[in-house]
């Protein structure tokens, strides 16, 4: 749970407790659903990488790297210490992100980060992730350990974010890269490039959820998993996929390109 301190905890809990919808919306937004992917411990090697999963499929990737003292820095009291009178600069959380708007930080965190709403559209919801100024949130990077599996020809680049329950990115795709979670839950749901998933751009993953994914057939259906702190998803070149914040959540993605 991404807090403070213990005087937040009765505030924070009744901002993530599932929400409960009419018939029609009868699930919660904390459901982790089924894990599809194949789920790898840090004895996974670089050769082994190569060869089942760079270029073929995602894998999770369980202890690769050590960042509980990145986690520790991560707090959100450190984060509001720190940071909090730093322009971010928020996306639109649709498919193509066009809307961009610049705010504090901590007036993002205390007043724009709110569980999302499911009539809401993507393309009117604001996101922090991805687009990082990397002079002033060097000394977060740099207390990062990236996953140790780069591909040939390539070099990381760091996005960071942190969003309320329920919010996330519709299906996109982009190069390959990781994704780590610091706090909270992050569910995925992924197809491979030859197969185009049913979706609205302006949408978000939530209403994508709620009201396209119980009509999938089977043969539909996507890969998924959820990822929890200490868990790395990799993805590779191409992938559609979209994400979901189970809880108030913050994470790391590491792209290659």
């Amino acid at each position: 749970m991404w807090i403070g301190d213990a005087d937040e905890s009765n505030v924070i809990n009744q901002k993530l407790s599932p929400y409960r919808f009419s018939n029609k919306y009868s699930v919660t937004t904390r459901e982790e659903g089924p894990c599809t992917v194949e789920i790898r411990d840090a004895s996974l090697t670089y050769s082994e990488f190569m060869r089942s999963y760079a270029y073929s499929k995602p894998v999770i990737i369980r202890g690769i790297a050590d960042n509980s003292d990145f986690r520790a820095f991560c707090s959100k009291k450190n984060l509001l210490r720190w940071y909090g009178d730093r322009l971010v600069r928020l996306s639109t959380a649709n498919t193509y992100s066009y809307n961009k708007v610049d705010v504090p930080f901590q007036e993002y965190v205390e007043q724009l980060m709110k569980p999302q709403c499911p009539e809401a559209l993507g393309s009117d919801t604001l996101y922090f992730f991805g687009d990082n100024n990397f002079t002033e949130w060097r000394s977060l990077f740099q207390k990062y350990n990236a996953p140790p599996f780069s591909l040939p020809g390539t070099v990381g680049a760091y996005s960071f974010g942190i969003a309320g329950a329920g919010t996330g990115v519709p299906f996109h795709w982009h190069g390959p890269g990781y994704s780590e979670v610091v706090y909270g839950r992050k569910r995925w749901f992924l197809y491979p490039p030859d197969k185009n998933p049913k979706f609205h751009p302006n949408r978000t993953t939530l209403s994508w959820l709620l009201d396209i994914y119980p009509s999938l057939s089977e043969e539909q259906h996507p890969i998924q998993c959820t990822i929890h702190p200490g868990e790395v998803l990799y993805f590779p070149d191409r992938w559609w996929h979209a994400t979901l914040n189970l809880d108030t959540s913050v994470f790391i993605s590491t792209f290659l390109g």
